[in-house]
């Protein structure tokens, strides 16, 4: 009887440990895209959390100047190769009201001291300067020129390499306090960054600040910033509130202000991650910032160093550039992206460059999503994707991240609205906090689909149409979540991507209402590749020659011994 007792005890236990082991297997388990396509999911939004915040004044601590005279602020990083980095800063004091006078470029000096070693510094980088103006020569508003720009590119660096550095000019005693940097090792399938943070559409508010905090305590290794930054074209109506109705206040202005101390307070923001780790940018339709003279995107092109010419780009506004095993490819929404164009010749020659035995990761970005099932920006870029999207997918890019809207929407692989799994996966991250609120409407929703005329983009031409084939045939909107779209949801966050090898990449996406708890994500997937599946003619046929050859190899090595003992055989018999 006791016998009994015990193996029913131990059985049970055996049971109850198996259940527990079961269940934290299944807790811990991750789909990967090898599971889908996934049927569509919608998580709706949280009615309690408030859809957007307020933007944080420019007296706040994070957004205030900390340094004087010439002391070098707003330093931030950006990736050139293995063996080479940017290092941007400003001094001086910007200037705004209706009279400003440019400060002189070449009064301070664009200085980097940097070395392997805390406080021992090797060598010293030498840039250049600019300033840039933001004019508006109507009532009311206000003109603005910059402080001094610094862009100074370090060179000769080792790969995988940490390096301290301190910048500014040295012959007036105006550095800046040392930082550190790590240079990215090698281009190789066996290297990978650890982490890489994606953000779209941030802007300056509380929930721009939470995404932030939530993002740096993910210690990200680089960052991916998907357009629409600032938000500084907002602040005198939407944000800053100083006249609810723009056109209204300022009758005689036929363009609206960008009140650009905003980037000032921007870049503060950003200086305790971009002066430590390297942030790439594109630019977003809040980047155009309209001059009366008919010049845009001045704020955007003067304060970022991106590696365009190193890339082969004649444009600050599309390059490329390697991080250890992934290849990344920035595109522009916001010029001319049509295949008759330099960009698209660019980025043709850009992916036939690309050596996927070196870097097998193929990333895209462009801050306007191509495929959409919010009702904001509906199939506004429908132009940009007939044009480009053929190319992409026959280079077998990966992964496309977008901005724009702002919400989180994970895509099936897809291509031309149709599930293909040579199809890259599309990912929106267009909810980085910004002053104009989180999206919550669905095209799909009765009432929501927009007019053919609604969505017109800010640049380009427009191309909405109805659905030519697959369930939504014939109609502009789907009546109910598009096939293609895996999971979507209204909320800010961010995303951060590991790629783990040469076919596995970990995407986790993290809600900001998520950020005070422990391990917890909003949506999480890993990205598979599987290029032998997605051949074109011409590499099935030097694939099969491959095979052929590599048969004939084998089967020469089965003969060697037999053909060696009667070389062996005839030399005796001789």
């Amino acid at each position: 009887m006791k016998t009994c007792t015990f193996c029913c005890m131990s059985l049970a236990i055996i049971l109850l440990v198996t259940n527990i082991i079961n269940m934290t297997v299944s807790e811990r388990h991750i789909p990967t895209t090898l599971d889908g396509p996934f049927e569509p999911a919608t998580r709706r939004f949280d009615s309690s959390l408030r859809r957007g915040s307020d933007d944080l004044p420019m007296t706040h601590p994070r957004l205030r100047m900390n340094v004087s005279l010439n002391f070098p602020e707003q330093i931030a990083l950006a990736v050139s190769s293995s063996t080479s980095m940017w290092i941007s800063w400003v001094t001086g004091n910007a200037q705004i009201g209706l009279n400003v006078t440019p400060l002189d470029p070449a009064s301070v000096r664009s200085e980097v001291w940097y070395g392997k070693k805390s406080g021992k510094y090797t060598s010293v980088g030498k840039g250049d300067s600019l300033v840039y103006s933001q004019l508006y020569p109507f009532e009311g508003l206000l003109n603005y020129t910059s402080g001094i720009i610094h862009h100074v590119k370090l060179e000769g660096l080792e790969p995988g390499t940490r390096y301290y550095y301190k910048c500014g000019d040295s012959s007036i005693q105006a550095m800046s306090q040392e930082s550190t940097f790590e240079t990215f090792q090698t281009p190789s399938p066996k290297n990978y960054p650890t982490r890489i943070a994606l953000i779209g559409d941030l802007g300056l508010t509380s929930n721009s600040t939470t995404t932030i905090d939530h993002l740096t305590n993910n210690d990200p290794s680089m960052i991916l910033m998907i357009g629409d930054l600032t938000y500084a074209n907002q602040y005198r109506t939407t944000g800053g509130k100083g006249a609810s109705c723009f056109s209204c206040a300022f009758p005689d202005a036929p363009i609206r202000e960008s009140y650009q101390p905003r980037w000032d307070g921007w870049g503060r923001f950003m200086e305790p991650l971009t002066s430590k780790i390297p942030m790439m940018v594109i630019e977003g339709n809040h980047e155009i910032e309209p001059q009366a003279d008919g010049i845009t995107f001045k704020s955007y092109l003067s304060r970022f160093a991106v590696p365009a010419k190193e890339s082969g780009s004649k444009s600050n506004f599309y390059y490329s550039f390697d991080a250890e095993g992934i290849h990344f490819i920035m595109l522009g929404s916001y010029v001319d992206y049509n295949s008759t164009g330099a960009q698209f010749s660019w980025l043709k020659q850009d992916l036939q460059s690309v050596n996927r035995s070196v870097t097998p990761w193929l990333v895209a970005t462009m801050h306007a999503p191509w495929y959409n099932s919010y009702a904001s920006h509906y199939q506004e870029f429908e132009c940009m994707r007939s044009e480009m999207e053929a190319l992409l997918y026959q280079y077998k890019v990966d992964i496309v991240f977008n901005g724009h809207v702002h919400a989180y929407e994970r895509m099936n692989r897809v291509y031309n609205y149709t599930l293909d799994r040579c199809g890259p996966i599309y990912i929106t991250v267009g909810d980085g906090g910004n002053i104009e609120k989180v999206d919550v409407d669905h095209a799909d929703e009765p009432g929501k689909c927009p007019l053919a005329g609604d969505n017109t983009p800010e640049f380009g031409g427009v191309c909405h149409s109805n659905f030519s084939s697959g369930p939504a045939k014939g109609n502009f909107c789907w009546n109910k979540q598009p096939e293609w779209s895996a999971f979507r949801e209204s909320s800010f966050g961010h995303g951060i991507l590991e790629v783990v090898n040469s076919t596995y990449a970990l995407w986790t996406w993290h809600r900001n209402q998520d950020s005070y708890k422990e391990n917890a994500v909003g949506d999480q997937i890993y990205i598979v590749r599987q290029p032998e599946l997605c051949l074109n003619d011409s590499e099935v046929l030097l694939l099969q020659n491959s095979q052929q050859s590599l048969h004939t190899i084998h089967l020469f090595s089965l003969l060697l011994p037999f053909i060696s003992l009667m070389i062996s055989l005839s030399l005796y018999h001789n």
